[in-house]
């Protein structure tokens, strides 16, 4: 069984961070496009797959609107309980340290919810004592699923830092362990 890593990204910094994931889990890539559509070979991936993770930029509080798009396409996948069972994670990206991740979160454990999937979070401490430092794993201090950041005015050459992209590895690791 396989993992598929669908997402979208709008400028490049989630894209990063999904390979990150993809590479700890050994997974496909599935992204989503500028339209917020899949191919139909994409939805077979996702089908086939032993679990799912989820992927969006926080824009505005919340996923972007081509992820949400997708998500009300997989309605065709719920009437069925088509992924009933399978696992599911998630992870997200925003310019602000907050930039209310949460809420991105807890929409993405929502729609796994709604599929009846097994939902697995970061299984990680956060990087949180005094001499903890912005590479450190988990700085952000996600325990639902895997948070990054990314200034505004980063490129996604810049953004995000090493440390949210290793924390983004190792949930890939943790997701993959779970499939086995």
């Amino acid at each position: 069984m396989s993992v598929a890593v669908v997402y979208h990204s709008g400028y490049g910094h989630t894209d990063k961070q999904a390979h990150a994931v993809a590479e700890g889990a050994n997974a496909v890539l599935v992204k989503i496009d500028e339209n917020g559509e899949l191919t139909e070979e994409q939805w077979k991936q996702l089908d086939e797959a032993g679990a799912i993770v989820f992927g969006s930029p926080t824009y505005m509080g919340m996923v972007s609107w081509q992820f949400k798009k997708f998500a009300d396409a997989s309605s065709k996948r719920w009437f069925n309980m088509d992924w009933k069972d399978k696992f599911a994670a998630g992870f997200t990206n925003s310019a602000s340290m907050n930039g209310d991740k949460g809420m991105t979160i807890s929409y993405l454990i929502t729609l796994a919810m709604q599929h009846g999937m097994v939902w697995i979070g970061t299984g990680v401490l956060p990087a949180n004592t005094k001499d903890a430092q912005r590479n450190d794993i988990n700085y952000l201090g996600g325990f639902s699923g895997v948070l990054a950041q990314s200034p505004a005015d980063a490129s996604p050459d810049e953004a995000p830092c090493a440390g949210d992209l290793e924390t983004a590895k190792q949930f890939g690791q943790r997701v993959a362990s779970f499939v086995k």
